[in-house]
């Protein structure tokens, strides 16, 4: 499986970012978003299972939204309400299995990451 994430940019605070992950190898998995400041640790965004389970972070929950198309081989993370403590570099990954996968280790696939920067 291979992931190519896109979607990142610069934005000011209060503004939206859609993100999207397309999967090549198919879209079977369970799907996440990860994101990751300087100097701080990956911390875990969002899941969607492979039977469509949703988990957010508290920190983003009612801002965010993780979506699919599976037709389309995407996943995708609708953000809004954006504020400084969002900026990171934003990574999707994808896990083997049915389950619901919060933390890194879970995970088999990772992308390259997206960069979003939120200006005050």
């Amino acid at each position: 499986v291979q992931l190519q994430a896109s979607g990142g940019g610069l934005v000011q605070t209060g503004g939206s970012l859609r993100l999207s992950c397309a999967a090549s190898g198919g879209l079977n998995y369970g799907m996440g978003w990860f994101r990751q400041a300087p100097g701080r640790e990956r911390e875990f965004v969002a899941h969607i299972s492979s039977r469509g389970v949703i988990r957010y972070a508290n920190s983003v929950k009612g801002r965010f939204t993780i979506s699919r198309d599976n037709a389309k081989s995407t996943t995708y993370l609708q953000m809004n309400s954006l504020k400084s403590e969002d900026t990171a570099l934003y990574y999707c990954a994808a896990a083997r299995g049915d389950g619901i996968y919060l933390r890194t280790g879970s995970y088999n696939w990772w992308g390259q990451g997206t960069q979003v920067t939120v200006s005050s």
